[in-house]
């Protein structure tokens, strides 16, 4: 998969794998320098990384979670899934006036440069476990099941997993630019 823009489970799966390797490819093999470096009071390399896998690792286990409970904590949808495009969308004007603040429990500490092989294990299992689970999963099950986040309130378990595919997109160009202010 490259750019093509994801809508059934195989599409999902594959970019689940595309992105976050991508991402990982970034980022593997700065030196400590870099894999440190702030920019503009973003988070460093080795944070985004962080934020990532703090991010992956709860859509994995809603994914792993009996049915019957996220029927009964968080109910089921009443509507189509939203594409791809439409979900981006709402995500954005759910920003809207907002100040990038990610929810403190997806916030990541300092992450030094020798803890980066640590980190990109994590990161590796956390995407393994996801697109592992994502698969098992039945389209019946993606579009009519929902799940909460932060942002955009209850989503399909689909839309979850369109938004983990463009969360790690969108900080991957956030730390291209961060390498690109580095000197």
């Amino acid at each position: 998969m490259s750019e093509k823009t994801p809508s059934t489970k195989a599409d999902i799966i594959s970019g689940l794998h595309f992105h976050h390797n991508a991402f990982l490819a970034l980022i593997e093999n700065l030196d400590q320098s870099v894999f440190e470096f702030s920019w503009n009071g973003k988070w460093t390399p080795g944070q985004q990384l962080e934020h990532i896998t703090k991010s992956v690792k709860p859509v994995a286990m809603a994914l792993r979670v009996p049915r019957f409970f996220l029927k009964y904590k968080f109910g089921v949808t009443n509507r189509p899934s939203r594409t791809y495009d439409e979900l981006v969308a709402r995500y954005h004007k759910a920003l809207e006036g907002l100040t990038a603040a990610a929810p403190k429990e997806f916030s990541p500490l300092s992450v030094t440069f020798n803890e980066r092989n640590k980190k990109f294990l994590a990161f590796k299992k956390a995407v393994k476990s996801l697109a592992k689970v994502a698969a098992k999963c039945t389209d019946k099950e993606l579009d009519f099941y929902v799940v909460p986040h932060p942002l955009m309130g209850r989503v399909t378990l689909r839309e979850i997993l369109f938004f983990t595919i463009y969360h790690v997109q969108h900080h991957h160009k956030i730390t291209e630019e961060i390498i690109s202010h580095h000197k």
